[in-house]
């Protein structure tokens, strides 16, 4: 009895060694793995990398990761012109084949999502004075319309305390379209012109986190709430 006692607290004890040494490890990991995707370009800011899965350390032996999720803030995005904040950026990468510490990794399916704050979306847009013929007689130039959420699918629009009305909003490939915004309050101030459409406004995104591609948008309270898709991605390297 004695025997099996200390065989059975021996092996406790290797147990808990070996979930220590693979916690060890996959900390070590996603550090490494956040630093890469740091260096290869594909985010811009330093994410927070957690590898999914017990035990890590047969999943390193294969060299292919079953769950990794990254999250970040503030990453960066733009239209090649203007460049805003990606909020609250979250991906689930699935089938990530690593090699040579990390320093190159291919997955084989990933999602995620992000928030571009309506403030920022503006910033996007094409100038208030640019969307309506005859317009650049009364509205200086510079100013924007600005956003809010207008209900499933919708954003509101406004010059100063006028508002203009609301409009749809859709992707196709990595361009964002808003549309269906019809002037009609605002009338005088634009000198006479009476019902006006505005738009489409349209901007076209690029260098998008983690070799991700745009898969939609939708309006939220918040702001305008990115989707993310891919297949066969080339993450590091």
């Amino acid at each position: 009895m004695r025997g099996w006692l200390k065989l059975t607290i021996g092996l406790v004890v290797v147990s808990g060694l070996l979930v220590g040494a693979d916690r060890i490890a996959v900390g070590v990991a996603e550090d490494e793995a956040a630093d890469q995707l740091v260096r290869s370009g594909r985010l811009s800011q330093r994410p927070q990398v957690s590898i999914e899965g017990f035990p890590f350390l047969t999943q390193v032996l294969s060299m292919k990761l079953d769950d990794v999720r990254l999250s970040a803030e503030d990453l960066v995005v733009g239209d090649g012109r203007q460049q805003v904040a990606l909020h609250s950026f979250k991906a689930e990468l699935s089938g990530v084949e690593v090699s040579d510490s990390f320093k190159s990794a291919t997955v084989d399916q990933g999602s995620g999502d992000g928030l571009i704050t309506y403030a920022d979306l503006a910033k996007l847009l094409p100038e208030a004075s640019k969307l309506v013929p005859g317009a650049s007689r009364v509205i200086p130039g510079g100013t924007r319309l600005s956003l809010s959420y207008g209900g499933p699918g919708k954003v509101k629009a406004s010059l100063g305390p006028v508002a203009v009305g609301e409009g749809s909003v859709h992707s196709d490939g990595s361009t964002v379209t808003a549309d269906g915004f019809q002037l009609s309050g605002v009338a005088s101030m634009l000198n006479g012109v009476t019902n006006q459409a505005i738009g489409p406004m349209s901007f076209t995104l690029n260098n998008l986190p983690a070799g991700l591609k745009l898969a939609g948008a939708v309006p939220q309270p918040d702001g305008l709430r990115l989707t993310f898709t891919g297949t066969g991605l080339k993450l590091i390297g």
